[in-house]
């Protein structure tokens, strides 16, 4: 396996100026890792940026003294039980492509407090940079951390190690196995457990285990009820548009600079390697389930609908251990997550901690989880549990409670407040999350999106509504005149709100643009939360420079798309259907798979394709013939619609031209849409592709690494 060989500065204590890093190399969801150069003397990547202003130094000295900094138990907790980190810090895939590159954070640690990042999350990437092998439970339980954004957990077996979240990549994860072997001796992997359904967690499988030890049995894969629904399905209706966002809320396109992309609050970024997916070969079903395996007693507590739609937790009674998966980690999650996803239920959420807290919290003396640091001793593992358990249900109950007093989502972002207590708990805080976007979520789950004022249910469009504003406020000229006026003042929200009017109705007005740039880059700044802190950093960036080019996202190998349902597929192409085709057109196709016995009946009329599983219909204009695993050549785009016919493998009895009819009418969806006006870059087609070289093809779905 290709990793460099630079030396390695082990854990997050060590305070060291970076000096060089390298230029440009393949990051998370197929971005750029853009290493800046001068990063460490906190110089700006862009040459319209600009550094902290008065107003956000102000805020940033008012944070730094309002947050209890002298409580470092963190820091303790996140250095306990190293054992060794290895001598390189990049990790590559065989080709030399970068796909992990912690060198590229490294200014973090040069002890520098940089007034363009939020203290606190400062302070938590700081705590993310631990990185190598760490030991949790004498002689039994290890992570590596700092390879991915999940940690990778090993359990000693009698015979092996039992992997828990073997990570994103199938390179990332064969290196922390590869150093786990190398520091303690190589054992084999017996069996993997993962905790859920978000790809972090999975993706890596095959960099620690053969499918063909799987599927014979020999290396149970273990996951809860519904993983493999949620695996595949959570993110393929949407997920282009979801991969688009994915470019703001993780900031994948931003360079790795106190003036970007700082951290992503339950670890750095995301490994941009090989994504894969072995399918379970054990589901726990039960609320409580127990299992032994490999000579280690496990009790796992089913969870869904809390940080993912199927997830677990994990008692191991031998060890007084409780592995709390991504439910209690470093941070207050994500009720909405910004890239896109279903709203969670923070009251459940809060429930299933309460749970836990109470069947094994208790009598828990080590608590670790797939993020974050471990938690040692009974009365810290209750004091963590019980700030997150709290944490959650008061957003839940709070937010409720102004709801029932006629407080709108609109307003409920200004309104809601931790209580003081737990915002002087570290693990109240939201990082991954945050109190804006969470609050908001709570209402939409419950209320919707409408704030019950009739002018808001049928808006008008932001380019539509623009210029009357414009209009009305006089022009673009005393617009940027009070722009102008406002940002000075440090009134950068005030300024977003007639910037955005003046760009959605003058798209190529490039002051505008570059003065909401400016307001987003220090609203950036001030933000704890990283996905709201890339979010406005993005958006700077590409109302000065344009959407990047070169950046559409890779965000997994055939294994997903192979996952997918027949009838997942055929919804999909219904989305896919260009509307401006479809117009008084109709057929019928039956669509048959005799290796798995599946059948479907498939219309198109009313300008909607639908279709049904276990039915086929009468008088069809075609009807198909295809194994499944023939047509997951299709799926991937390993092999055309032409190519199957002509080897005889897919039988076509009807109307050919009705086949064909369909293929025409479908486009391919791109994640180079416009979200901010005026960022187009040249020859977009505003996400579709509208003539695909293979139509049939499933795009993969989003990435849903970090939930």
């Amino acid at each position: 396996m290709a990793i460099t060989t630079k030396l390695l500065i082990a854990g997050a204590s060590a305070l060291i100026p970076l000096l060089s890093l390298p230029a440009t190399a393949l990051a998370a969801g197929g971005g750029a890792i853009l290493s800046d150069p001068g990063a460490a003397h906190g110089k700006h990547f862009h040459p319209k940026g600009k550094g902290a202003s008065a107003a956000t130094v102000e805020l940033w000295l008012k944070n730094k003294g309002a947050l209890p900094f002298d409580d470092t138990r963190d820091f303790d907790e996140a250095k306990k039980g190293f054992i060794a980190a290895p001598p390189y810090k990049q990790i590559l895939k065989d080709d030399g492509t970068v796909v992990w590159d912690m060198e590229s954070y490294e200014w973090l640690l040069n002890g520098k407090d940089f007034e363009s990042i939020h203290p606190s999350l400062q302070r938590q990437a700081v705590l993310n940079m631990a990185y190598g092998l760490y030991e949790v439970v004498p002689d039994r339980i290890y992570q590596v951390r700092g390879y991915d954004l999940a940690n990778i957990s090993f359990i000693k077996g009698d015979r092996g190690w039992i992997v828990f979240d073997p990570l994103t990549a199938k390179e990332t994860a064969r290196a922390a196995l590869d150093l786990i072997n190398d520091q303690l001796g190589e054992r084999p992997v017996t069996a993997v457990v993962i905790s859920h359904s978000h790809a972090d967690h999975f993706g890596g499988i095959r960099g620690v285990v053969d499918e063909k030890d799987v599927l014979s049995g020999k290396v149970p894969v273990i996951a809860p009820v519904g993983f493999m629904d949620h695996a595949v399905s959570e993110n393929v209706y949407a997920g282009n548009a979801m991969n688009r966002r994915l470019f703001y809320q993780y900031g994948v396109l931003l360079s790795r600079s106190p003036f970007g992309h700082v951290d992503q609050s339950i670890d750095e970024n995301t490994a941009a390697g090989t994504t894969g997916l072995i399918p379970p070969s054990r589901i726990i079903s039960k609320p409580i389930e127990r299992l032994t395996v490999d000579g280690i007693e496990m009790e796992f507590q089913n969870t869904p609908g809390t940080e993912a739609p199927a997830e677990m937790n994990t008692w191991f009674p031998q060890f007084k251990t409780f592995w709390a998966a991504e439910n209690i980690t470093g941070t207050i999650h994500n009720i909405y997550t910004l890239r896109g996803a279903l709203i969670r239920d923070p009251l459940e959420w809060s429930k299933k901690i309460n749970e836990a807290l109470f069947r094994y919290g208790t009598k828990a003396d080590v608590m670790f989880a797939s993020h974050s640091w471990p938690r040692w001793g009974n009365v810290r593992i209750q004091e963590v549990m019980r700030v997150q358990r709290d944490a959650y249900a008061h957003l839940n109950n709070n937010v409720l409670h102004h709801a029932n007093k006629g407080v709108m989502i609109n307003e409920i972002h200004n309104v809601y407040t931790l209580p003081e207590s737990l915002k002087q708990q570290w693990a109240a805080h939201s990082y991954h999350g945050s109190e804006e976007h969470n609050s908001r979520a709570v209402i939409n789950r419950y209320l919707g999106y409408w704030d019950a004022n009739p002018t808001t249910l049928t808006p008008l469009s932001p380019s539509d509504s623009a210029p009357l504003y414009v209009e009305m406020m006089g022009g673009a000229t005393p617009i940027l005149t009070k722009a102008k006026a406002l940002i000075k003042a440090g009134q950068y929200l005030l300024a977003t709100e007639i910037l955005n009017k003046l760009i959605y109705a003058q798209p190529i007005n490039t002051t505008a643009k570059d003065l909401l740039a400016d307001a987003f880059e220090q609203i950036g700044y001030q933000k704890e939360s990283p996905s709201v802190h890339n979010s406005f950093l993005a958006a700077a960036l590409e109302l000065r420079s344009g959407i990047p080019s070169g950046a559409i996202p890779k965000t997994s190998g055939p294994d997903m798309i192979k996952a997918m349902s027949t009838q997942l597929w055929l919804d999909f192409l219904g989305i896919r259907l260009d509307p401006g085709q479809t117009a008084g057109k109709a057929f019928r196709i039956n669509l048959i798979t005799p290796d798995n016995e599946e059948r479907f009946a498939i219309e198109l009329s009313n300008d909607a394709l639908t279709s049904i599983q276990g039915y086929v219909g009468q008088n069809p204009d075609l009807t198909i013939t295809i194994k499944r695993e023939q047509l997951e050549r299709l799926m991937t785009g390993s092999a055309d619609f032409d190519q199957l016919v002509k080897e005889g493998v897919m039988q076509l009895d009807g109307s050919r031209a009705v086949a064909d009819n369909l293929r025409s009418m479908l486009v391919q969806f791109t994640p180079d849409f416009e979200i901010l006006p005026g960022t187009t870059p040249a020859g977009s087609n505003q996400g579709v592709d509208v003539n695909p070289a293979q139509p049939l093809r499933q795009s993969e779905p989003a990435d849903t690494a970090g939930g």
